[in-house]
């Protein structure tokens, strides 16, 4: 079973960088794509980034410019760094894994990790 779990996150001052990071296991051959979630309560969950296994990247208009989204695809580990932020940014961040192929080579379901809180505050 797909497992991901992220780290990083707890409590940033505005204006200061939020740095994530998450780690996928679970007899993994290759992930197609990675990318972080995250959601305010009340809220529906959004994308904030995500990068393929081949370099295509998207952000949300929210963090663009201010985002990078790096990954180790045979490590199957990703991460994310968000410059400047601002009180909107405070969200619970998810990490996400799509087009999972397992080592027995068969496709593995989507898989979500717990989520962490970034909390942006002055």
């Amino acid at each position: 079973q797909v497992q991901l779990v992220e780290s990083g996150g707890g409590n940033v001052p505005t204006g200061g960088s939020l740095r994530l990071s998450c780690a996928a296991s679970g007899g993994i051959r290759s992930i197609n794509t990675m990318a972080w979630y995250r959601q305010v309560a009340g809220k529906q969950r959004e994308l904030v980034a995500s990068r393929t296994s081949v370099d295509t990247l998207v952000y949300a208009d929210s963090v663009k410019g201010r985002a990078t989204i790096s990954r180790n695809v045979r490590a199957n580990t990703m991460s994310l760094e968000i410059k400047n932020v601002k009180s909107e940014d405070t969200a619970v961040y998810y990490c996400h894994a799509r087009g999972v192929i397992l080592s027995t080579g068969y496709y593995g379901d989507d898989a979500w990790g717990k989520g962490i809180l970034v909390t942006v505050s002055s």
